[in-house]
């Protein structure tokens, strides 16, 4: 791509004005359409150090509201973020529906930087291409607009700039010894880039590399692609709006299933048992396990997260206890999951877990989950149904990268026959400090247990894999919930360990 690139390019001070006045009043207008159809805007710029990236981010936001717009500039990991999967920072400064982020170097780091200077192994650096290719698959699916410019100069050019620089008291400070050391490893990191463009480049998440000789060329080339990139999403936007509003009606709630061949869930044996005495003999032994896992984690840096889901009053919060009970409340967190509020509702449905994994070493519990999205959201209608069937594969995608990371991945879901669930429900009523649990939203779910229970079946069928598996946990008698639920923690961790 970049032998391609004409860096002799110049441009006169008039044209660049007549161009650049227009193009700036563009963006303008288009920052407010970015906003009115809720599109997130993820502008990238990599590219050679001293290429001008500064320089055109200025030329660019100078004339848009600065309240819609922010600037993240990515410098090597912290010792925070290094505790957790490498795309984890970058979730977290998503932009929102009708915002724009702009990424000075981005998660392009781990196949640039960590690859040449042998901060990631090869086999982790060869892995970040399929985890960003899937990263910026799942945002341009969910609506995102990607816009990826590298800046390009040559090396003759770059150690020009670099001794201009460091004449200049204001800008010399810039110039650091690891600049120097990569300008000499100039054809390292090109061959690295060549390689990121021919395995990163795709139609929803397009590389435009620009000529950055010339300042004036190099802004122009920018400004351009932003508009016409921002006008092309919001043609598509508004097009795909009016569609959907002349031919189909707005997600609906599922309707319950016709009678079919027994589910997953409705093959499960809830008849096992443990007696009183049997249940307390096993829980002192496994949580004292439990403990002793929990400091040999930190002590290996190996995070953990353990997923529950299942039925109304299926013990979920009980389970949970028992696992919790004896730990040291430091290394651990416990995560319930309600309906996405605030922040939540305008980003990607993953975004509010992304914020909530654990850092290497800790455990991290979430009280439902993102499988949220194939069971409620999916059931009342809350998404349309090409999100919803979207969803299996980008959870998978997410599991395995928490896996990658060297996560433990652990996923219950608590069963109990609807005759179980009728009797605690009406144990909830009849005790006062146990009726606050119960919701007319409990009642309305169980009137649709044959559509959560095809719901279910599917998800264990379609998202159970060997980094990330399901256990389902006969849970009518909930001693043997409970003791099943931590000798699976106590097995999956010592089996990692």
């Amino acid at each position: 791509m970049l032998e391609k690139l004409n860096l002799d390019q110049e441009l006169d001070k008039k044209t660049f004005h007549d161009a650049f006045s227009k193009l700036q009043f563009d963006i303008g207008v288009l920052q407010r359409k970015v906003v009115d159809l809720g599109i997130p805007v993820i502008i990238i710029f990599e590219g050679w150090e001293a290429a001008g990236k500064g320089t055109a981010i200025g030329s660019l936001v100078r004339r848009i509201d600065p309240r819609g717009f922010k600037v993240h500039h990515t410098k090597a990991p912290t010792e925070e973020e290094a505790l957790r999967p490498f795309l984890w920072r970058f979730w977290r400064d998503l932009p929102g529906r009708g915002e724009i982020g702009i990424f000075d170097r981005s998660w392009y780091g781990k196949v640039l930087v960590e690859r040449v200077d042998k901060l990631a192994p090869k086999k982790e650096w060869r892995r970040a291409y399929a985890e960003i290719n899937e990263f910026e698959r799942l945002l341009a699916d969910d609506g995102a607009l990607l816009i990826k410019f590298w800046l390009h100069i040559s090396k003759k050019e770059q150690k020009s700039r670099f001794k201009h620089f460091l004449k200049d008291p204001f800008r010399g400070w810039k110039i650091t010894k690891t600049d120097w050391k990569h300008h000499k490893e100039y054809d390292k990191f090109y061959e690295a880039a060549e390689d990121m463009f021919a395995k990163t480049d795709a139609p929803h998440a397009p590389w435009t590399a620009v000529e950055s000789h010339d300042k004036r060329v190099s802004t122009l080339k920018i400004m351009r692609a932003v508009v016409a990139a921002i006008q092309n999403a919001v043609k598509r936007k508004e097009k795909a709006a009016a569609k959907a509003q002349a031919a189909a009606p707005a997600p609906t709630a599922e309707s319950t299933p016709p009678a079919s061949k027994p589910t997953l869930l409705s093959r499960i044996d809830l008849n096992k048992t443990l007696t009183k005495e049997e249940y307390a003999a096993r829980l002192d032994d496994l949580q004292d396990r439990i403990v002793d896992y929990e400091y040999r984690l930190y002590e290996k840096r190996l995070p953990v997260v353990i997923v529950y889901e299942g039925w109304d009053a299926g013990g979920k919060g009980g389970n949970i206890k028992r696992i919790t009970e004896k730990l040291d409340p430091r290394g651990y967190d416990v995560t319930p999951i309600a309906a996405p509020q605030g922040a939540e509702r305008t980003h990607h449905y993953l975004w509010r877990f992304w914020n909530h994994l654990p850092k290497a070493g800790h455990i991290a519990i979430f009280d439902r989950s993102w499988y949220g999205r194939v069971m409620v959201e999916r059931i009342e209608g809350f998404c349309r149904e090409d999100e919803w069937k979207r969803a299996f594969d980008e959870i998978v995608e997410f599991e395995r990268q928490l896996a990658n990371f060297g996560t433990i991945v652990i996923k219950f879901w608590i069963h109990i026959s609807q005759e179980e669930q009728l009797r605690r429900f009406k144990e909830r009523e009849s005790i006062e400090f146990k009726r606050w649990k119960l919701t007319d939203e409990d009642w309305r779910n169980r009137e649709k247990w044959p559509q959560y229970d095809r719901a279910v079946s599917e998800l264990i069928e379609k998202t159970s894999m060997p980094f990330a598996p399901w256990t389902v946990v006969e849970g009518n008698c909930k001693y043997w919930a409970r003791i099943k639920a931590l000798e699976t923690v106590c097995n999956a961790i010592k089996s990692k360990l």
